[in-house]
């Protein structure tokens, strides 16, 4: 009964949690218990109060805060929407600055978690204005860093982490008090920059940090894992992330690091050439509303790979479409791959609208790998540069664009394959790999997602670049070229 003695106990409890927890998400006063995470984590959202005062919102802040770090998420949007609109309160306030500060990390920490970074950042600006203490300005620093890392602002995020980063050592708060916030977001900017061994760092002190916590465990494996795909051990990274993403581990692992490990499994299975197993791997994922994780972005690398080039901008139409409020970090990339298909079925000039949009991104937010990985290196390079060449500002950046393009792109498929070598054309190429297996010309035309007259003038195109007759004179032919 609501009156008994059980449940007004059980509440006594959920309170002491509460306020024990907001107290420990600002360091120098020990970390978050698990078990309150935990309990709080599972605890019914409290309804909007008449007036906001500290005695409502700090408690509110610490079940935001465990919610997103427990994975407890099933809520999404609709948590933040009960009491913001947008990053303003819908009930009125009297709140000290820290408590508002406070309030807002935690709206910010859950929106980042649940895919939304842009919003997160919103909300990481509210935090920092109305900061009043080291401490408070540590965590609202930690929740901008990772929101504009994961919207692929690198520039913000490193400035972000940096102060907060110089902070915490001024203060000299004990190691455990380390924002894993923060943790996660200088790996996000370390893989940006191609950094393998910070990579590696980030990870020792993820588990040096926080080593009974289950959660930060699995965090620290899959920044391994990135450092592994980034030093091109792809065959150890698939084995590792097929383990986290299926083993028990799982169940002790946040939504937003499981779906890096997930875009990280199809990128490794793409370098690899297996792109329908990639589109396969992807196949039950649904992107977030604020796309922290894209996976029709992600879907295009293999669509690619497979000469479905009208599929895929189909699949991203409504990412670049105005007012959609992507994620910059998954919306470069998705920018450089309709490129591609663009130039591929002829639309140059639309190929390097994409193209140029996709590099002053790059060029805007900082250097990142994400836009090029698992691309055919020579391909992208050629758009890259014909785009640089009547830009001055992609000039400028031009060779530094092209040293990340070599480090991640599918090094040198395109330039050395049995179809390279016969001058065959990027949609030529498609085919031709098509040809190889056991499909009619009909089912060809279906997987590419053109007519059956396209494929047929494809085809043609191709025995006579060839010097053959027929599909087992080309066949043959390839495989030659392939020893």
């Amino acid at each position: 009964m609501p009156g008994s003695p059980a449940s007004m106990e059980a509440r006594a409890i959920l309170r002491a949690a509460a306020t024990t927890t907001a107290l420990r998400l600002l360091p120098g006063h020990g970390v978050p218990a698990p078990r309150h995470l935990a309990l709080l984590s599972e605890a019914e959202l409290p309804e909007p109060p008449a007036v906001w005062t500290d005695s409502t919102a700090l408690p509110l802040a610490a079940l935001l805060a465990a919610r997103a770090r427990r994975d407890a998420l099933t809520e999404g949007t609709a948590a933040l929407s009960r009491y913001f609109d947008e990053v303003r309160l819908r009930r009125p306030a009297t709140l000290s600055s820290g408590a508002r500060s406070q309030l807002y990390a935690s709206a910010g920490e859950y929106g980042t978690a649940i895919g939304w970074p842009q919003m997160g950042a919103r909300f990481g600006v509210e935090a920092l204005l109305f900061a009043d203490t080291d401490a408070t300005r540590y965590r609202a620093l930690s929740v901008s860093a990772l929101a504009h890392a994961l919207n692929g602002e690198y520039l913000t995020a490193e400035s972000a982490r940096a102060e907060a980063a110089e902070l915490f050592t001024a203060r000299e708060w004990a190691a455990a008090d380390i924002s894993p916030l923060l943790q996660l977001a200088e790996a996000l900017i370390a893989a940006a920059d191609l950094n393998v061994s910070r990579l590696r760092g980030v990870a020792v002190t993820m588990r040096c940090a926080h080593p009974d916590d289950p959660y930060a465990g699995y965090a620290a494996r899959v920044v391994e894992v990135m450092a592994m795909v980034l030093d091109r051990d792809l065959g150890t990274g698939r084995a590792e992330c097929q383990r986290l993403l299926h083993g028990s581990r799982r169940l002790s692992s946040q939504r937003m690091v499981r779906h890096l490990l997930v875009c990280m499994l199809a990128d490794i299975l793409v370098a690899q050439g297996e792109h329908r197993e990639a589109l396969t791997t992807l196949d039950p994922f649904e992107s977030p509303e604020g796309h922290g994780s894209c996976f029709a972005m992600q879907r295009t690398g293999a669509l690619l790979g497979l000469g479905r080039e009208r599929e895929l901008l189909l699949e991203t139409d409504a990412c670049v479409a105005p007012g959609s409020n992507h994620c910059l970090r998954t919306l470069t990339p998705a920018l450089v791959r309709r490129a591609l298909a663009q130039n591929r079925l002829g639309y140059t000039r639309r190929a390097r609208q994409s193209m140029q949009a996709a590099l002053h991104l790059i060029v805007r937010t900082g250097s990142s790998a994400t836009p090029f990985l698992a691309l055919p290196h020579d391909e992208t390079r050629a758009l890259m540069d014909a785009v640089a060449d009547d830009d001055t500002v992609l000039a400028a950046a031009l060779p530094h664009l092209q040293a990340t393009l070599a480090r991640v792109a599918t090094s040198g498929c395109d330039a050395h394959s049995p179809v390279a070598a016969a001058r065959l054309t990027p949609t030529e190429r498609a085919t031709a790999d098509l040809l190889r297996q056991s499909l009619s010309l009909v089912e060809i035309a279906r997987e590419r997602g053109v007519s059956l007259n396209t494929v047929k003038s494809q085809v043609r195109s191709i025995y006579q670049k060839l010097g053959v007759r027929g599909r087992t004179d080309a066949v043959e032919m390839l495989a030659a070229l392939d020893k």
